[in-house]
Protein backbone atom coordinates (compact mmCIF):
# COMPACT_ATOMS: atom_id res chain seq x y z
CA UNK A 1 0.00 0.00 0.00
CA UNK A 2 0.83 3.22 -0.68
CA UNK A 3 2.54 5.81 1.97
CA UNK A 4 0.04 7.72 3.66
CA UNK A 5 1.62 11.57 3.18
CA UNK A 6 1.62 14.05 5.82
CA UNK A 7 -0.95 16.51 3.98
CA UNK A 8 -3.63 13.71 3.60
CA UNK A 9 -3.30 13.02 7.29
CA UNK A 10 -3.25 17.11 8.62
CA UNK A 11 -6.16 17.73 6.25
CA UNK A 12 -7.93 14.74 7.77
CA UNK A 13 -6.99 15.55 11.24
CA UNK A 14 -8.84 19.19 10.61
CA UNK A 15 -12.39 19.22 12.24
CA UNK A 16 -15.81 19.52 11.00
CA UNK A 17 -19.31 19.05 12.24
CA UNK A 18 -21.72 16.98 10.77
CA UNK A 19 -25.36 18.34 10.18
CA UNK A 20 -28.50 18.24 8.64
CA UNK A 21 -30.54 19.94 7.10
CA UNK A 22 -34.37 19.01 5.85
CA UNK A 23 -35.46 19.06 2.10
CA UNK A 24 -38.80 18.13 0.96
CA UNK A 25 -39.13 15.67 3.97
CA UNK A 26 -35.84 14.08 3.45
CA UNK A 27 -33.01 14.42 5.82
CA UNK A 28 -29.90 15.99 3.48
CA UNK A 29 -26.64 15.37 5.56
CA UNK A 30 -23.30 17.36 4.70
CA UNK A 31 -20.34 18.21 6.53
CA UNK A 32 -19.01 21.88 7.39
CA UNK A 33 -15.61 23.07 8.52
CA UNK A 34 -16.87 26.47 9.78
CA UNK A 35 -14.70 29.43 9.71
CA UNK A 36 -14.54 32.73 9.52
CA UNK A 37 -18.51 34.09 8.63
CA UNK A 38 -17.25 36.75 6.14
CA UNK A 39 -15.55 34.49 4.12
CA UNK A 40 -17.22 33.15 0.94
CA UNK A 41 -19.04 29.44 1.15
CA UNK A 42 -17.28 26.66 -0.87
CA UNK A 43 -19.38 24.00 -1.14
CA UNK A 44 -18.91 20.61 -2.77
CA UNK A 45 -21.15 17.73 -4.78
CA UNK A 46 -19.95 14.44 -5.21
CA UNK A 47 -20.92 12.26 -7.82
CA UNK A 48 -22.70 9.04 -8.60
CA UNK A 49 -22.38 6.57 -5.82
CA UNK A 50 -20.16 8.95 -3.90
CA UNK A 51 -20.77 11.00 -0.83
CA UNK A 52 -19.01 14.22 1.15
CA UNK A 53 -16.18 12.39 2.80
CA UNK A 54 -14.69 12.31 -0.81
CA UNK A 55 -13.84 15.85 -0.56
CA UNK A 56 -12.75 15.51 3.65
CA UNK A 57 -8.83 15.44 2.64
CA UNK A 58 -9.37 18.68 0.08
CA UNK A 59 -11.82 20.96 1.88
CA UNK A 60 -9.21 22.12 4.40
CA UNK A 61 -6.76 23.47 1.57
CA UNK A 62 -9.36 25.85 1.10
CA UNK A 63 -10.43 27.41 4.19
CA UNK A 64 -7.68 30.31 4.14
CA UNK A 65 -10.51 31.90 1.40
CA UNK A 66 -13.45 30.13 2.10
CA UNK A 67 -16.30 28.13 4.58
CA UNK A 68 -16.18 24.58 2.88
CA UNK A 69 -19.37 22.07 3.32
CA UNK A 70 -19.55 18.97 1.32
CA UNK A 71 -23.14 17.39 0.88
CA UNK A 72 -24.72 14.11 0.83
CA UNK A 73 -27.17 14.22 -1.82
CA UNK A 74 -30.28 12.32 -1.39
CA UNK A 75 -30.14 8.77 -1.70
CA UNK A 76 -26.19 9.05 -0.90
CA UNK A 77 -23.81 8.81 1.78
CA UNK A 78 -25.82 9.69 5.59
CA UNK A 79 -28.78 11.71 3.47
CA UNK A 80 -32.19 10.03 3.75
CA UNK A 81 -33.33 8.21 0.25
CA UNK A 82 -36.30 9.20 -1.93
CA UNK A 83 -38.93 7.59 -3.68
CA UNK A 84 -38.35 9.97 -6.80
CA UNK A 85 -35.38 11.95 -7.50
CA UNK A 86 -35.33 14.87 -9.97
CA UNK A 87 -32.28 17.31 -11.12
CA UNK A 88 -34.62 20.13 -9.27
CA UNK A 89 -35.18 18.05 -6.11
CA UNK A 90 -31.20 17.85 -6.17
CA UNK A 91 -30.61 21.71 -6.41
CA UNK A 92 -33.16 22.23 -4.00
CA UNK A 93 -30.95 20.31 -1.87
CA UNK A 94 -27.50 22.29 -2.30
CA UNK A 95 -29.31 25.49 -2.40
CA UNK A 96 -30.79 24.52 0.91
CA UNK A 97 -27.52 23.26 2.75
CA UNK A 98 -25.89 26.67 1.36
CA UNK A 99 -28.96 28.34 3.30
CA UNK A 100 -28.27 26.12 6.10
CA UNK A 101 -24.38 26.92 6.33
CA UNK A 102 -25.54 30.58 6.32
CA UNK A 103 -23.55 31.11 2.74
CA UNK A 104 -24.34 34.29 1.14
CA UNK A 105 -24.85 35.18 -2.59
CA UNK A 106 -21.16 34.90 -3.20
CA UNK A 107 -21.34 31.20 -2.75
CA UNK A 108 -19.10 28.75 -5.39
CA UNK A 109 -20.49 25.49 -5.86
CA UNK A 110 -17.94 22.81 -7.18
CA UNK A 111 -19.33 19.22 -8.67
CA UNK A 112 -17.80 16.25 -9.47
CA UNK A 113 -19.19 14.00 -12.73
CA UNK A 114 -22.94 14.02 -12.04
CA UNK A 115 -22.55 16.46 -9.34
CA UNK A 116 -21.33 18.45 -11.97
CA UNK A 117 -25.24 17.97 -13.53
CA UNK A 118 -26.80 19.05 -10.46
CA UNK A 119 -24.03 22.33 -10.40
CA UNK A 120 -25.49 23.11 -13.69
CA UNK A 121 -29.13 22.70 -12.07
CA UNK A 122 -28.29 24.44 -9.13
CA UNK A 123 -26.98 27.51 -11.23
CA UNK A 124 -29.49 27.93 -13.61
CA UNK A 125 -32.13 27.82 -10.72
CA UNK A 126 -30.39 29.67 -7.81
CA UNK A 127 -27.85 32.16 -10.22
CA UNK A 128 -28.90 34.97 -7.92
CA UNK A 129 -27.21 33.19 -4.73
CA UNK A 130 -24.56 32.32 -6.67
CA UNK A 131 -21.16 34.02 -7.39
CA UNK A 132 -19.90 30.48 -9.45
CA UNK A 133 -19.98 27.28 -10.38
CA UNK A 134 -17.11 24.77 -11.41
CA UNK A 135 -17.80 21.82 -13.06
CA UNK A 136 -15.43 18.84 -12.49
CA UNK A 137 -15.09 16.40 -15.12
CA UNK A 138 -18.74 16.49 -16.02
CA UNK A 139 -19.21 16.76 -19.38
CA UNK A 140 -21.87 18.20 -21.19
CA UNK A 141 -21.85 16.05 -24.69
CA UNK A 142 -23.93 17.97 -27.84
CA UNK A 143 -27.33 17.25 -28.91
CA UNK A 144 -26.21 14.73 -31.67
CA UNK A 145 -23.50 12.95 -29.35
CA UNK A 146 -23.11 9.25 -30.26
CA UNK A 147 -23.70 7.03 -27.50
CA UNK A 148 -21.40 3.87 -27.06
CA UNK A 149 -23.94 2.67 -24.24
CA UNK A 150 -27.64 3.19 -23.22
CA UNK A 151 -27.00 6.71 -21.15
CA UNK A 152 -30.17 5.97 -19.05
CA UNK A 153 -28.56 2.86 -18.12
CA UNK A 154 -27.53 2.68 -14.33
CA UNK A 155 -23.93 2.39 -13.85
CA UNK A 156 -24.67 0.76 -10.22
CA UNK A 157 -24.88 -2.51 -10.20
CA UNK A 158 -27.39 -3.82 -7.18
CA UNK A 159 -25.29 -3.87 -3.98
CA UNK A 160 -25.05 -6.93 -2.07
CA UNK A 161 -24.81 -7.33 1.52
CA UNK A 162 -20.79 -9.29 2.95
CA UNK A 163 -20.58 -10.93 6.26
CA UNK A 164 -18.24 -8.04 7.59
CA UNK A 165 -16.74 -4.84 7.39
CA UNK A 166 -13.91 -6.04 6.18
CA UNK A 167 -14.84 -8.26 3.43
CA UNK A 168 -17.20 -5.35 1.66
CA UNK A 169 -14.00 -2.76 1.75
CA UNK A 170 -12.03 -5.24 0.15
CA UNK A 171 -14.58 -4.72 -2.67
CA UNK A 172 -14.69 -1.03 -3.01
CA UNK A 173 -14.29 0.00 -6.56
CA UNK A 174 -14.49 3.10 -8.39
CA UNK A 175 -16.98 3.70 -10.79
CA UNK A 176 -16.84 4.14 -13.49
CA UNK A 177 -13.09 2.17 -13.50
CA UNK A 178 -10.39 3.38 -13.05
CA UNK A 179 -6.44 2.62 -11.81
CA UNK A 180 -5.48 4.94 -8.70
CA UNK A 181 -2.43 4.18 -6.78
CA UNK A 182 -3.12 6.33 -3.76
CA UNK A 183 -4.86 3.48 -1.83
CA UNK A 184 -4.88 5.76 1.19
CA UNK A 185 -7.31 7.59 -0.20
CA UNK A 186 -9.51 4.45 -1.60
CA UNK A 187 -9.69 2.98 1.99
CA UNK A 188 -10.44 6.45 3.27
CA UNK A 189 -13.61 6.87 1.13
CA UNK A 190 -14.21 3.39 1.10
CA UNK A 191 -14.55 3.24 5.09
CA UNK A 192 -17.18 5.79 4.99
CA UNK A 193 -19.31 4.73 1.89
CA UNK A 194 -20.41 1.52 4.10
CA UNK A 195 -23.49 0.67 6.22
CA UNK A 196 -24.43 -1.88 8.84
CA UNK A 197 -28.05 -3.72 7.74
CA UNK A 198 -29.35 -6.89 9.03
CA UNK A 199 -27.04 -9.71 7.71
CA UNK A 200 -23.98 -7.58 7.56
CA UNK A 201 -22.58 -4.53 5.57
CA UNK A 202 -23.58 -3.14 2.31
CA UNK A 203 -23.26 0.54 0.16
CA UNK A 204 -24.70 3.64 1.32
CA UNK A 205 -25.86 4.51 -2.01
CA UNK A 206 -29.70 4.30 -3.39
CA UNK A 207 -29.18 1.60 -5.78
CA UNK A 208 -32.34 2.11 -7.62
CA UNK A 209 -31.59 5.83 -8.33
CA UNK A 210 -31.54 6.19 -11.78
CA UNK A 211 -34.48 3.88 -11.77
CA UNK A 212 -36.18 6.56 -9.30
CA UNK A 213 -34.49 9.43 -11.47
CA UNK A 214 -36.39 11.90 -13.96
CA UNK A 215 -33.49 13.09 -16.84
CA UNK A 216 -33.48 16.35 -18.15
CA UNK A 217 -32.95 16.18 -22.15
CA UNK A 218 -31.78 20.12 -22.43
CA UNK A 219 -28.31 20.00 -20.54
CA UNK A 220 -26.30 21.63 -23.76
CA UNK A 221 -29.34 24.73 -23.71
CA UNK A 222 -28.61 24.62 -19.77
CA UNK A 223 -25.13 25.12 -20.37
CA UNK A 224 -25.44 28.01 -22.86
CA UNK A 225 -28.01 29.68 -20.10
CA UNK A 226 -25.94 29.93 -17.33
CA UNK A 227 -25.38 33.99 -16.06
CA UNK A 228 -23.40 33.16 -13.25
CA UNK A 229 -19.70 32.66 -13.77
CA UNK A 230 -18.59 29.38 -14.47
CA UNK A 231 -15.23 26.94 -14.44
CA UNK A 232 -14.72 23.62 -15.91
CA UNK A 233 -11.83 21.66 -14.63
CA UNK A 234 -10.89 17.69 -16.01
CA UNK A 235 -8.62 15.00 -16.33
CA UNK A 236 -7.05 14.86 -19.86
CA UNK A 237 -6.57 10.86 -19.27
CA UNK A 238 -10.59 10.82 -18.60
CA UNK A 239 -12.31 8.77 -21.17
CA UNK A 240 -15.45 10.19 -20.21
CA UNK A 241 -13.80 13.67 -20.97
CA UNK A 242 -12.94 13.98 -24.95
CA UNK A 243 -10.80 16.89 -26.22
CA UNK A 244 -14.01 17.02 -28.36
CA UNK A 245 -16.52 17.59 -25.58
CA UNK A 246 -13.89 20.00 -23.72
CA UNK A 247 -14.58 22.07 -27.35
CA UNK A 248 -17.53 21.83 -27.57
CA UNK A 249 -18.34 23.01 -23.92
CA UNK A 250 -15.98 25.94 -24.83
CA UNK A 251 -18.16 26.67 -28.11
CA UNK A 252 -21.49 26.83 -26.16
CA UNK A 253 -19.83 28.89 -22.78
CA UNK A 254 -17.38 31.55 -23.74
CA UNK A 255 -13.90 32.92 -23.87
CA UNK A 256 -14.47 33.84 -20.54
CA UNK A 257 -14.94 30.62 -19.42
CA UNK A 258 -11.05 28.75 -17.96
CA UNK A 259 -10.76 25.61 -18.95
CA UNK A 260 -8.12 23.29 -16.86
CA UNK A 261 -6.92 19.90 -18.04
CA UNK A 262 -4.62 18.48 -15.39
CA UNK A 263 -2.46 16.28 -16.85
CA UNK A 264 -2.41 12.58 -16.33
CA UNK A 265 -5.75 12.96 -14.40
CA UNK A 266 -8.72 10.01 -15.13
CA UNK A 267 -12.16 10.63 -14.56
CA UNK A 268 -11.89 10.95 -10.68
CA UNK A 269 -9.24 13.65 -10.93
CA UNK A 270 -8.75 14.46 -7.25
CA UNK A 271 -8.64 10.95 -6.28
CA UNK A 272 -5.52 9.99 -8.42
CA UNK A 273 -4.04 13.79 -8.89
CA UNK A 274 -5.64 15.34 -5.28
CA UNK A 275 -2.73 18.12 -4.93
CA UNK A 276 -2.66 18.98 -8.80
CA UNK A 277 -6.65 19.52 -8.57
CA UNK A 278 -6.38 21.52 -5.10
CA UNK A 279 -3.93 23.92 -7.27
CA UNK A 280 -6.05 24.03 -10.37
CA UNK A 281 -9.21 24.81 -8.33
CA UNK A 282 -7.09 27.46 -6.33
CA UNK A 283 -5.86 29.31 -8.84
CA UNK A 284 -9.28 29.26 -10.70
CA UNK A 285 -11.33 30.52 -7.67
CA UNK A 286 -7.80 33.32 -7.00
CA UNK A 287 -8.66 34.72 -10.89
CA UNK A 288 -12.32 35.32 -9.73
CA UNK A 289 -11.60 37.07 -6.30
CA UNK A 290 -9.99 39.28 -8.24
CA UNK A 291 -11.39 39.93 -11.30
CA UNK A 292 -14.98 41.04 -12.63
CA UNK A 293 -17.29 38.48 -14.47
CA UNK A 294 -17.35 38.88 -18.04
CA UNK A 295 -20.54 36.30 -18.54
CA UNK A 296 -23.96 37.74 -18.62
CA UNK A 297 -26.89 36.45 -18.10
Amino acid sequence: MTETPLWFARALETPYRDRTVEVDGTPIHYLDWGGDSDKPGLLFVHGNGAHAHWWAFLAPFFMDHYRPVAIDLAGAGDSGHRAVYSPEGFADEVAAVADDAGFGDNTVVVGHSFGGFVTLKTGLAYRDQLEGVVLVDSAVRPPDFKWERDPRRSPIKPKRIYASFDQALARFRLMPPQTCENDYVLEYIGRHSLTEVDGGWTWKFDDGLFQKFEFGENQHRDLARLGCRVGVIYGEQSYLFSQDIADYMFKVLDESVPFVGIPEAQHHLFLDQPIAFVSALRTLLAEWRHSKPDREG
